[in-house]
């Protein structure tokens, strides 16, 4: 069977199965990988575990033992390989953004850029506080957030209700889908081949800039819109902290800060080939480790607790953390698994042969209207990049390729914003959050992930022409 019917049979497979049947993510994306690796011929096999030969990955032994072991324990290895990379972050992520709104430091954050920003600027300073909050913390989760207080900002203002709600979407939405830890883009960093510190800077950069321009069509949107502020929700306004003083901005941002400054301090250290013989360079060396450094921002982010109001229960905001960040992970080792499948399948020579002949700035419009179509069909953002990023691996490969691999990573996360609609389960939450109707969400909310996504698209070309070695 040719590799792209394979890919074509295992997209529809995923699709019926959480359009038509509503299956579970991780069951559709496990489904889809399994048909891969069953189907997968031997001769592809063969000419996957060569080219891994070549490339030193393997040795010949592990190449015959890999052509002879069944698909489902292929399968089942590749899944546990993604969980080893990518379950610690995504555990310890959980860890820090339950904390960080459990201890009062979200809202600190929050408070301190409308301080400084004053209500005239008060849609910067939402956007900006949910670009900071969704690094390490699930979008809906901001979203639940940052709802009360746009509510009080329409109470006090007396409008530009639309606006604030769409900020919220500008900020956090853009940085769920661009800077890791966050489990979309650290899954597509892993499978395109992008190191971690790389793909954080660069979604940084380029998802700031995204924010601004998502911002300025959240601002038109607003004026061709009007959503009244509808009492009837089942959400509280934005609520005093009458227990004590939240911790300082500085302390609230240290579980932020921490993790990138010691990813990067790592990445130079590798890059300027820095002697780290001794204790003092080993102890440095193991807390740049991503893993050590997420767990060192999940124990600052465990002290923030002692703001907690008094009777917080710690374990349990640990035990509620995990609980939600297992699901992130099995997802994500699916969705892993599943580019594997793809990978010894031979996608990635596939991709890389129809690229040849494309130019640097097509391929990256490719890659996002491949995964925008992914996305638009299927609703979720994070299965789109995964899904993404296991077909399209083979573009980081291109010899030709003039520019980082990681804007073919921001071209995918760039791609999982449009559209957001009715399959989206984010889209029933925004609505329902914001008391907004079906039809007010498909004027205001859809075509906000289209202005994101492009706005998203065209600062990934801007930075990949202008800083094309990153």
């Amino acid at each position: 069977m040719g590799i792209w019917w394979l890919v074509l049979f295992a997209a529809i497979l995923i699709l019926v199965a959480v359009l038509y049947f509503k299956t579970h993510a991780m069951l559709a994306l496990l489904g889809a990988a399994l048909l891969v690796a069953v189907l997968t011929p031997t001769p592809a096999l063969r000419r996957y575990t060569d080219d891994e030969i070549s490339k030193g990955k393997l040795t010949s032994q592990q190449a015959d033992s890999l052509i002879a072991t069944p698909g489902p324990e292929r399968l089942a290895k590749a899944f546990g390989e993604t969980a080893g990379q990518v379950g610690i972050l995504i555990a310890l992520a959980s860890i820090v953004g339950i904390c960080l709104l459990e201890s009062g430091a979200a809202q600190t954050i929050i408070n301190k850029l409308l301080h400084w920003s004053g209500e005239r600027f008060a849609p910067e300073a939402i956007a900006a506080s949910s670009f900071i909050l969704g690094i390490p913390v699930y979008f809906d989760t901001v979203f639940y957030l940052m709802m009360p207080l746009a509510r009080s900002l329409r109470k006090q203002v007396g409008k530009d209700y639309v606006l604030f709600v769409l900020a919220i979407m500008a900020g956090g939405s853009i940085a769920h889908s661009l800077v890791p830890p966050t489990p979309g883009p650290l899954q597509v960093a892993d499978i395109i081949g992008v190191d971690l510190l790389t793909m954080m800077l660069t979604g940084l950069g380029i998802g700031a800039c995204s924010s601004i321009s998502s911002l300025a069509a959240a601002r038109l949107l607003n004026r061709l819109t009007i959503v009244p502020l509808r009492e009837d929700l089942d959400i509280d306004d934005l609520p005093a902290n009458d227990q004590g003083p939240n911790p300082p901005l500085w302390y609230s941002l240290l579980p932020i800060i921490v993790p990138v400054l010691l990813i990067s301090i790592g990445a130079i250290a590798d890059a300027w080939k820095m002697d780290l013989s001794g204790i003092a360079g080993r102890a440095l060396e193991v807390a740049c480790d991503r893993n050590v450094a997420m767990g060192i921002a999940a124990l600052f982010a465990l002290s923030l607790l002692r703001y907690a109001p008094q009777g917080h229960d710690r374990r349990g905001a640990i035990t509620r953390a995990l609980a939600g960040g297992g699901q992130i992970i099995l997802i994500t080792s699916a969705g892993g698994a599943f580019g594997a499948m793809l990978r010894q399948a031979g996608i990635a020579p596939a991709v890389g042969d129809l690229a040849i002949n494309v130019s640097g700035p097509m391929l990256l419009v490719v890659v996002f209207l491949v995964t925008a179509a992914i996305r638009t069909l299927q609703g979720s953002a994070t299965v789109a990049m995964i899904t993404a990023a296991g077909v399209l691996q083979g573009l980081a490969d291109v010899s030709h390729l003039p520019f980082h691999p990681v804007y073919v990573a921001m071209a995918i996360g760039a791609g999982s914003k449009p559209i957001s609609w009715m399959t989206d389960s984010g889209f029933w939450i925004m609505c329902k959050m914001s008391g907004m109707t079906d039809a007010e969400g498909l004027r205001t909310v859809s075509p906000l992930t289209i202005a994101m996504g492009l706005s998203a698209l065209f600062w990934t070309l801007v930075f990949s022409w202008l800083i094309p070695g990153v």
